[in-house]
């Protein structure tokens, strides 16, 4: 349950509004969309695709920041991991990663435990610099990665995926090795509300239960139960306030 609706707002707004003042309309000339439906829903049309592209850092992040806040005694948001792994963490992860590409059940229990103790073994390598989309250290100093996704993530890229969260846990062992970890997949909500997510599409590379939260499951577990809910009436509600700001500014596409 969100117990500052009007600061929530605020955030959501002000995401919005920092938007507006980075976002430059793509130029080129469309006549026959421009003349059938209009430059300023052209306009909007554009804005839109733009921000479907960036919702994740622009919106979810900050929002998922402040939810946070009152709950983990950590919350950080594109949080520099680290970057040094060792050469034999590495051969780990590959090997789970070969073990289910071939069937085998996932166990990431397992998996965080045989990373663990080859996290500190072996030749050190340096990777390019890891950001965590959402770091959260819990009262009990419990760790929490969230890589933040898409509604549809593409089916091809959960070994990418899997990967990237197996990745991490070598990187916070090396530095941490008696750490209690956890990292998972977001999705902010479920396209095919009322019916359940397809979560099948994950199963086989993805620990369903431990690797993954979806809709309300996430923000339930950011900010208490019926935090979905609310964190929904937050969003129409800044919407309701912004309508003035948004209809004047796609107006001077008109």
């Amino acid at each position: 349950m969100i117990n500052n609706k009007n600061h929530i707002v605020e955030t959501i707004k002000n995401c919005l509004r920092d938007k507006f003042l980075h976002y430059l309309p793509e130029t080129q000339n469309m006549p026959f969309h421009y003349r059938l439906l209009g430059k300023d829903r052209m306009a909007l049309f554009s804005f839109i695709q733009s921000l479907n592209t960036t919702f994740g850092t622009s919106i979810y992040e900050p929002v998922a920041k402040e939810l946070a806040k009152p709950n983990f005694k950590t919350v950080e948001t594109q949080f520099k991991l680290g970057s040094i792994i060792t050469e034999t963490a590495q051969k780990e992860i590959q090997k789970i990663l070969n073990n289910l590409s071939m069937g085998k059940d996932v166990d990431k229990l397992d998996e965080i435990e045989r990373i663990r103790k080859v996290s500190q073994a072996g030749k050190e390598n340096n990777l390019k610099s890891v950001n965590v989309d959402l770091f959260l250290v819990s009262k009990n100093n419990e760790v929490f990665m969230f890589d933040l996704k898409t509604v549809k993530p593409n089916i091809t890229d959960f070994t990418s995926y899997k990967r990237n969260l197996l990745q991490w846990l070598a990187i916070y062992f090396y530095q941490n090795p008696k750490a209690k970890i956890h990292t998972l997949i977001s999705i902010p909500y479920n396209p095919y509300e009322p019916k359940p997510y397809a979560r099948w599409t994950m199963k086989g590379m993805l620990d369903l239960k431990n690797e993954l939260m979806i809709a309300g499951e996430f923000w339930d577990f950011l900010g208490g139960k019926n935090t979905y809910i609310d964190l929904l009436d937050c969003f129409e509600k800044a919407g309701i306030e912004l309508r003035p700001d948004i209809d004047k500014y796609f107006s001077r596409f008109k």
